[in-house]
């Protein structure tokens, strides 16, 4: 491993500057959303209620995904992403007044939250592409760990902000915040001068998402990841989201403890990333793929809920964890993807990665039902824990090295 020789050195660079602020700004909102909205649906519904709304989110990323990668490369992916959170903004802030004035249907909360997931599969694979066209490639990585960690910051004061007004004002007003956060990154996204436009007019739709699956099955260690994060997704992030605010509302005392839980994730992604703007592993893959295992952790400590404290330990680690992934893993794409193509292979990468993620947050609630909430917990903490030992046998992911010169 080597140490950065200058590990700001993304942020002397204008462009990614202006970006940065506005993404650190926005990620405060985001931040609020789960524990705004989880609370919002549960004053009148249920844990499958949740599940079913942020599934509502999900399922429409997943279905648009491969046309955001296609746009992204064929277009300004700024003005793609400046789109994006238009959308975002105007779902957001009419859900928020939907709360305030009244009580919004839960078909009201699945049409809005589906809005949010197209916005989301327009904006991620335009920003993947987006990053190395407004940062060095000596900074690339920098760059992808000052993204981690604005929004691990934005995970860190986002749950506790929401958890503090939803108990003082209620959901509502956490959402409007949340809204309005989007407007500071489409103002940061307005400054930012890089667009992109490399493909010829004359290539169609389906031609252009071949040459991207051409490119993401060429590469073993890509796909057999996202594999991986597809089952893990479904593992984790749908009994997390899903049944930990059940956890906390039974046994820990409501809304304050989730957020106090969320915040600690996003700590533990704040000093991750912290660390990868100073640590460069020459085997990333190799690492990234072993700090998964801890993602289990917080499930294991929401099985036995004892105390909010060693809940938030769990988070912390995972969160850590998860930071570390997402800069190893992107930065890694970035350098070996040709960047005519990578908007499109991170629209494969994410579809693949959340494809199942939907069917995950419709069945936990009824799972837990069914089976009760510690045994899903457990089970899906050891599924995870073997599918992540089974990708550490694949040669190409634990044998990829970063090249010399970078």
């Amino acid at each position: 491993m080597v140490g950065a020789t200058n590990w700001i050195g993304a942020l002397k660079e204008r462009n990614f500057r202006v970006f940065f602020i506005g993404q650190a700004a926005s990620q405060i909102g985001t931040g609020m959303a789960p524990v705004a909205i989880a609370f919002a649906v549960l004053e009148h519904g249920s844990a499958s209620d949740v599940g079913y709304v942020l599934a509502a989110e999900t399922l429409p990323l997943v279905l648009f995904l491969l046309i955001g990668g296609v746009i992204a490369d064929r277009f300004s992916r700024r003005l793609v992403m400046l789109g994006s959170d238009v959308l975002r903004f105007a779902a957001e802030a009419a859900l928020a007044v939907w709360i305030l004035v009244g009580t919004p249907p839960l078909w009201g909360f699945l049409v809005l939250a589906g809005l949010l997931g197209i916005g989301m599969a327009f904006f991620t694979p335009a920003m993947t592409g987006l990053v190395p066209q407004i940062v060095d490639e000596t900074n690339l990585q920098q760059g992808n760990a000052l993204n981690g960690l604005a929004e691990s910051g934005g995970g860190i004061v986002g749950p506790v902000l929401a958890g503090i007004i939803i108990a003082t004002s209620g959901p509502g007003w956490a959402v409007l915040v949340d809204a309005l956060s989007y407007l500071l990154s489409v103002v940061s996204l307005a400054m930012v001068r890089a667009d992109w436009s490399s493909i010829r007019p004359s290539d169609t739709f389906l031609v252009l998402m071949r040459q991207g699956w051409d490119q993401f099955w060429s590469r073993t260690w890509l796909w057999v990841v996202v594999v991986q994060a597809s089952v893990v997704n479904m593992l984790i992030y749908a009994p997390f989201f899903v049944l930990g605010p059940v956890v906390s509302k039974e046994h820990l005392g409501g809304a304050t403890a989730w957020g106090i839980i969320l915040a600690a994730l996003g700590a533990g992604a704040m000093v991750g990333g912290t660390v990868m703007l100073r640590v460069h592993p020459r085997r990333p893959l190799l690492v990234a793929v072993m700090t998964t295992l801890l993602w289990a952790v917080p499930l294991l400590a929401l099985a036995f809920p004892v105390s909010i404290l060693a809940i938030a330990v769990g988070a912390f680690l995972s969160g850590g964890s998860m930071s570390v992934f997402g800069a190893l893993w992107n930065t890694t794409m970035q350098r070996e993807i040709p960047p005519e193509v990578l908007s499109r292979v991170s629209a494969y990468d994410w579809f693949g990665s959340l494809v199942f993620l939907p069917l995950g947050m419709a069945i936990v609630g009824p799972l837990s039902t069914s089976l009760g909430t510690a045994t899903v917990l457990v089970a899906v903490a050891v599924l995870t824990v073997i599918v992540t030992a089974g990708v550490l046998l694949v040669p190409s992911v634990t044998g990829l090295r970063v090249p010399e010169s970078a």
